[in-house]
């Protein structure tokens, strides 16, 4: 049964000398890829400058939503003062 046959028409060599090395390219990324996902220190550093990223922006927002919201804010430094001076005139 010849190749026309069975449905695909002949090749050439250098189409699958193409076909080879296109296949050779898509693996090579597929490698990186994988190896990419793979390197989990690599990843950690990454989550951790994002993670530094995101805490730099919020602590440059925090004196505006202060400015903001000054009676939540003062609550809340009452709050911890009160547990403060609580666990002082405990000793």
């Amino acid at each position: 049964m010849s190749s026309e046959e069975r449905g695909s028409p002949e090749r050439s060599p250098e189409q699958i000398q193409a076909e080879i090395e296109a296949t050779r390219a898509e693996m090579g990324e597929t490698v990186a890829a994988v190896a990419e996902k793979a390197d989990v220190k690599k990843q950690a550093k990454e989550k951790i400058e994002d993670l530094k990223e995101q805490a730099s922006t919020k602590a440059e927002q925090a004196p505006s939503a202060v400015r903001q919201n000054p009676i939540p804010v003062a609550l809340v430094g009452a709050f911890v003062a009160g547990v403060v001076i609580g666990r002082m005139l405990r000793r």
